[in-house]
């Protein structure tokens, strides 16, 4: 689908797919008519591609051909500031004059600033299909690409998967320019630094990492450049492909890659000590290296008060606890540990199992499975239709599986509470999906013993993975007590001097704690007073 299947017999290619696969046009011709010849040819079976011829000077003498895609250009701006000039200036032009045109185009009669020479033709076509006007002049070996882009995608607004109480409302959008601008916006600083590269052998896309020098680690900078350079595809569509190549363990369930709308909260990271991944055409800003504690964390954490801040963490992870193990503990209690259960309780759960044709495992399997159904069909059918789903089949279902004595009261419960749960950590709601069927598997095996050792083995596994060299369980596996500042709990940002020592970044302060500006600000009151 994304164009991974290649040719691998040259013998089988004519001589375009030849052009295309190399991108190699050779030079610029130095007649209009060559010129006009070989674009028809490169953009043949394009009706979107216009390519238009301006007579200049007395007679016509001058040539000048126009090239663009229709749809990404300004033709208002591209009139007024690249034509119209262009027309005037050169009305009493009586021979072509070659170089000279040339670089009186470039010095006097483009007004538009982003211009730039393309020197071959494959620069030349580079340009147009990026979205900017190309002029050739006749008798030149070189092309003035005009950067008259029209303003493409939607406007900047909050983002409908990361939703905060407190904070900025603006997300990323599609373009990378204007990503790139929200960026700098809220980072006025020299030291943040942005790299342009492009993937996608067909696409081109363009891709930017971004970091601020000095506090990025260099050699996680350096490993973010090789791992994209080695990315090897026809087509790169959205920042999901980029993090399935760049990913450290691209067969665990956990994600190692972190992706963020916001620009709060992606300016929050780069000043950590992260890098930054855009994708044109993504809204999705990839970071590394992510840690897991950054599951739990929310940009509203550090605008509010830290004590409402940790109780909110911890909150989240007992949700995400629940929401992995609450089916599991259900079915190992009820079938293999009746003894932990209160009398009353046991008596009200043999009462609800009564008439259940299913043992507790396939009821609990069923009735995941169909909360999956419900939340996938409401994620994919069209907004206002999905919520009412959601809500409407839930209650309709929970209702009818009790009623045809499908599903204990108990185990709607139970589902339910773990559906809640599930949506309180969104960035590990697939990861907990699988799990929870593999710990249901366990506690019908073996129960509580069977649910202690996946356990075991997904905190193995956490322990062993690493994101960009830093290990994934990070402040706790290795313990870096100074970085819990920021982790289940929560201390104030005034106290929150260092930056995490796992990124093992320079400039590791923040700033002085508040007693110590306090202290600053008394000595410098007093000096003041002393000398008046």
């Amino acid at each position: 689908m994304f164009g991974r299947i290649r040719n691998k017999s040259k013998s089988g290619r004519n001589n375009s797919e030849e052009i295309v696969q190399t991108g190699s046009y050779g030079p610029i011709p130095p007649s209009a008519d060559a010129v006009k010849a070989s674009l028809n040819e490169i953009f043949s079976n394009c009706c979107d591609f216009i390519l238009r011829e301006i007579a200049c000077g007395k007679n016509g003498a001058i040539r000048i051909l126009v090239a663009y895609i229709d749809g990404f250009v300004s033709k208002n701006e591209l009139n007024q500031d690249v034509v119209r000039p262009i027309l005037d200036f050169l009305a009493n032009e009586e021979s072509p004059g070659g170089s000279s045109i040339y670089n009186r185009l470039t010095d006097c009669i483009v007004v538009n600033n982003d211009i730039h020479e393309a020197a071959d033709m494959h620069q030349a076509v580079d340009g147009i299909i990026s979205g900017e006007a190309v002029l050739f002049i006749d008798g030149e070996t070189r092309a003035l690409v005009v950067g008259v882009k029209a303003p493409q995608g939607r406007q900047v607004q909050e983002p409908d998967t990361e939703t905060s109480i407190r904070g900025a409302r603006e997300g990323f959008v599609e373009n990378l320019l204007t990503n790139t601008a929200l960026i700098r916006k809220r980072i006025k600083n020299p030291n943040l630094k942005l790299e342009m590269m492009h993937l996608g052998d067909r696409t081109k896309t363009n891709v930017c990492i971004c970091y601020i020098k000095g506090l990025a680690n260099e050699a996680i900078v350096r490993e973010v450049r090789e791992r994209l350079k080695k990315i090897k595809t026809d087509a790169v569509l959205d920042s999901g492909i980029i993090e399935q190549y760049i990913s450290d363990n691209r067969l665990s369930l956990f994600p190692t890659v972190g992706s963020s709308e916001k620009c709060d909260k992606l300016a929050g990271k780069l000043l950590e000590g992260r890098v930054a991944i855009f994708c044109d055409g993504s809204p999705h800003v990839l970071t590394v290296p992510y840690l897991f504690v950054e599951s739990i964390q929310a940009t509203d954490d550090y605008f509010d008060h830290a004590f409402f801040a940790t109780f909110m963490r911890l909150l989240r992870v007992i949700a995400l606890t629940t929401s992995t193990l609450l089916p599991a503990m259900y079915v190992a209690l009820v079938v293999y540990h009746h003894t932990v259960i209160p009398f009353k309780l046991l008596l009200t759960l043999a009462a609800s199992q009564q008439g259940i044709p299913f043992s507790p495992f396939v009821e609990a399997m069923l009735m995941i499975v169909a909360f999956e159904l419900l939340r996938e069909a409401g994620v994919r059918m069209p907004k206002p239709i999905g919520q009412a789903l959601s809500i409407v089949g839930a209650i309709v279902l929970g209702e009818a599986s009790v009623a045809a004595g499908i599903a204990s009261n108990l185990m709607v419960i139970v589902v339910a509470i773990t559906a809640v749960c599930s949506f309180i950590v969104p960035p590990l709601i697939r990861v907990t999906m699988i799990l929870r069927f593999v710990y249901l598997a366990a506690a019908n095996t073996m129960g509580i013993l069977g649910i202690a050792f996946v356990a075991v083995a997904v905190f193995v596994h956490l322990c062993k993975l690493r994101s960009f060299g830093v290990p994934y369980m990070a402040p706790f596996a290795p313990l870096t007590v100074s970085d819990l500042k920021d982790s289940f709990i929560v201390v104030p940002i005034w106290a929150m001097v260092t930056r995490p020592k796992v990124l093992r970044q320079q400039g590791n302060k923040r700033g002085q704690k508040g007693t110590k500006r306090q202290e600053v600000y008394t000595q410098s009151w007093q000096q003041e007073k002393a000398g008046k």
